[in-house]
């Protein structure tokens, strides 16, 4: 449906149609954004293209797989752990972690060591890669020459060996994926574990190797404290040689016997001496009271009473045997006499036995008192020992202090010498017994089918860029490509009102005009509907029919639209205004002896060329003869005034004419679909615009909806206007 045209605002009907504020309402509006609807107008139109360039890329894409040399991929798993396991020397296992935060670093760190140049040239090594033949052809590249300098050759292999390698490693696992593509499966396979087993021997090697410098700096300062010490002893020994210092060295340090400070560890002859025989006094000395008190204690008491006498055994039997014999003795009184003789002999017995009791106990008093004579003896003579070797001690003393500080020199060389000499023979054990953080899961077998080329695979993709290519194809020539074909076009490219579409007429067009059932009549029909609400004040009393271009139906518009109007009980005048091409008096089968040049040149009335046609209400007025220059007729005030007459005493007067008049009530714009280019288009519409016209909208002639792959375009078309049975068909 047309816009309507603001001619409220006109000032009279020839005023231009501007707003207050200067804008011009007939320029032309701002497009929309996306319209799918024309999109898929578009593709449906090409898709003959679209389909063929999709089975080009097909095709394309079946040869090239064809043609590629097949690959297989063999793939191995390297689990890659962020701790590592050391073996200790007592087969123990411990762990080192990395620190939980740098764990994604780490991994991705590993995945660089696995792709790095190092471990190529490794793997190269392992595998004898360079200058291998039967490498370069699985590769698919062919040997070098023999005369090819050695660094080209290793620089060509250690890229083969990159090229070829793919490392993945997901982002919730720790098991990358190894693989190696070649044109051989076997070497896939041997790549790809080799690979795999050099990155755990390369590991462990950076272990090694990232010790060796600790190793070499302990090495050189054990060798320095090993020179120290041997300096440190060499000058003690001297001395004490010098000194006549013989010193032991199994106390430990600050433990000396002398009660100094050891000299680190050390102790003389003498001193040792002087303990030992201090201590051996100090035992004589007890000895010596013990014995004064035992024989003390004997000597205090009976004989008989003394505990250490009770307690000889040889006092213990013959008390004994003198209690028995008293016994029998007590026995014997109960039945003799005391002169009887077996008393006698008892009681003799019994004397026997007492005067031996006394002379044990004696003899043990005495032996008490030899013990106490020999303890005190041996206290003196221990006595005099001790004296004797305190006065060597104390003389000893002051040559032990030099002595003394060149001990406690050569100790701290030997306990630095020990600590430095132990940190060796730890950096030499942790260097060589640590496991690898890395362990092989599953190692690569030779595949039995080729990785690649993959037909589907292939094909597919030949698809997707076929479809790229298609598209682009098609807006590009939709771009470049500046017809009228569909109504859209006509708001689309021009910016102008879609005010009808009159499809293609499939024989004569004036049969199908004059035929009311037709889809030719029926779409002028809509266009008469159009203008009768083409502006606010309804239908325009003068319009105006023009065209870019000739045969784009203009002038069959202007009789349609003058018949469909006088059928609605209109008065109205069909003028033909071209005064260079006239072509309503072929049409109609009409004189034009007289009509509108004749008019403008001679000032008679209008009645006296309008011309009554068959058609009830409708009356022509042709051009009449052409005139010697027909844009100063149409510039003058005499056509000004012929038009105000004609609307004065027509409801409707339709101009057949070029985009050149400018003193009508509104400019309808026919245009030839598939013919029309929107830059000719433009063009005549500058020049209307240039006349400040009232641009009612545009006409879309000669519409083959069978073309226009776009069901909202149907709607304008014959489908829309087939009748079934005296009713309008509803399809769409």
């Amino acid at each position: 449906m047309a816009t309507l045209a603001p001619t409220d605002q006109l000032p009279d009907r020839w005023q231009s149609p501007a707003d207050a504020d200067g804008s011009d309402p007939y320029a032309e509006g701002p497009r929309g954004g996306i319209d799918f609807r024309l999109i898929l107008a578009v593709i449906r139109r090409r898709q003959w293209w679209i389909l063929g360039i999709l089975a080009l890329a097909a095709a394309a894409a079946v040869l090239v797989t064809s043609l590629q040399t097949p690959l297989y991929t063999a793939q191995a798993s390297v689990q890659i752990n962020d701790q590592s396991d050391r073996v200790l020397s007592e087969g123990e296992d411990t762990g080192q972690f990395n620190s939980g935060y740098d764990t994604d670093r780490f991994l991705k760190t590993q995945v660089g060591v696995l792709q790095s140049r190092g471990l190529a040239v490794r793997v190269a090594q392992k595998l004898k890669l360079f200058g291998n033949e039967r490498f370069y052809t699985a590769m698919t590249v062919e040997p070098p020459p023999p005369g090819l300098p050695p660094r080209q050759m290793r620089e060509l292999t250690i890229g083969l060996l990159q090229g070829g390698l793919a490392v993945e490693l997901p982002y919730d696992s720790r098991i990358a994926s190894l693989a190696f593509t070649s044109g051989d499966p076997a070497v896939s396979a041997e790549v790809a574990n080799a690979f795999a087993a050099e990155m755990i021997q390369s590991s462990l090697q950076r272990r090694y190797d990232s010790s060796a410098y600790a190793r070499e700096f302990v090495s050189g300062q054990l060798d320095e404290a090993k020179t120290r010490l041997e300096v440190s002893e060499r000058a003690l020994n001297a001395y004490a040689r010098e000194a006549g210092l013989i010193r032991t060295r199994d106390a430990p340090v600050g433990d000396g016997e002398d009660g100094g400070s050891g000299s680190g560890g050390a102790s003389s002859v003498t001193t040792a001496s002087l303990v030992q025989i201090n201590s051996a006094a100090n035992d004589a000395r007890a000895a010596r009271i013990a014995a004064e008190g035992r024989m003390q204690a004997v000597n205090s008491v009976p004989l008989l009473s003394s505990k250490e006498v009770l307690g000889n055994s040889t006092v213990e039997g013959l008390l004994s045997q003198r209690a028995a014999l008293q016994g029998k003795l007590e026995q014997e009184r109960t039945e003799h006499l005391d002169d009887y003789p077996g008393i006698s002999e008892l009681k003799a017995q019994i004397a026997e036995i007492n005067r031996q009791i006394t002379t044990v106990a004696t003899s043990v008093r005495a032996a008490l008192r030899n013990e106490y004579t020999a303890a005190q003896a041996a206290e003196t003579a221990l006595d005099a020992q001790v004296g004797t070797l305190k006065g060597a001690t104390l003389a000893e003393q002051d040559k032990s202090v030099r002595y003394n500080l060149l001990a406690r020199d050569a100790d701290t060389n030997r306990e630095l010498f020990d600590g430095l000499l132990q940190r060796y023979k730890e950096l030499n054990a942790a260097s060589g017994i640590s496991t690898s953080n890395l362990a092989v899961i599953d190692e690569a077998e030779p595949p039995l089918s080729p990785s690649s080329p993959n037909l589907m695979r292939n094909i597919l993709l030949g698809l997707i860029l076929g479809l790229l290519l298609a598209i682009s194809v098609v807006f590009l020539s939709f771009t470049i490509d500046d017809t009228i074909r569909v109504p859209e076009d006509v708001e689309r490219k021009l910016g102008l009102s879609l005010l009808g579409v009159v499809p293609r007429s499939e024989g004569d067009p004036d049969d199908a005009l004059a035929d009311p059932k037709s889809p030719m009549s029926e779409g002028y029909n809509a266009l008469r509907a159009s203008l009768l609400h083409a502006t606010s004040h309804g239908l325009p009393p003068v319009m105006l029919v023009t065209s870019a271009q000739a045969s784009e139906g203009k002038t069959t518009t202007s009789e349609a639209i003058a018949r469909t109007l006088a059928r609605l009980g209109k008065r109205v005048l069909l003028v033909d205004g071209d005064l260079r091409r006239p072509s309503i008096h072929r049409r109609l089968s009409v004189g034009n002896e007289r009509g509108l040049s004749t008019l403008l040149t001679s000032g008679d009335p209008l009645d006296s060329a309008v011309i009554a046609s068959s058609e009830p209400g409708l009356d022509l007025l042709t051009s009449g003869p052409v005139p010697p220059s027909p844009t100063e007729l149409t510039s003058s005030m005499r056509f000004r005034a012929l038009i105000d007459e004609m609307a004065d005493k027509y409801d409707a007067v339709i101009v057949d004419s070029p985009p050149i008049l400018g003193l009508v009530d509104g400019v309808i714009l026919v245009i030839e679909s598939e013919r029309s280019r929107r830059g000719g288009l433009k063009a005549a519409l500058r020049r209307l615009r240039a006349m400040r016209p009232i641009l009612l909208g545009a006409v879309l002639t000669k519409f083959d909806t069978s073309h226009a792959a776009n069901r909202y375009s149907e709607y304008y078309g014959t489908k829309y206007y087939d009748y079934d049975k005296g009713q309008v068909s509803s399809s769409r």
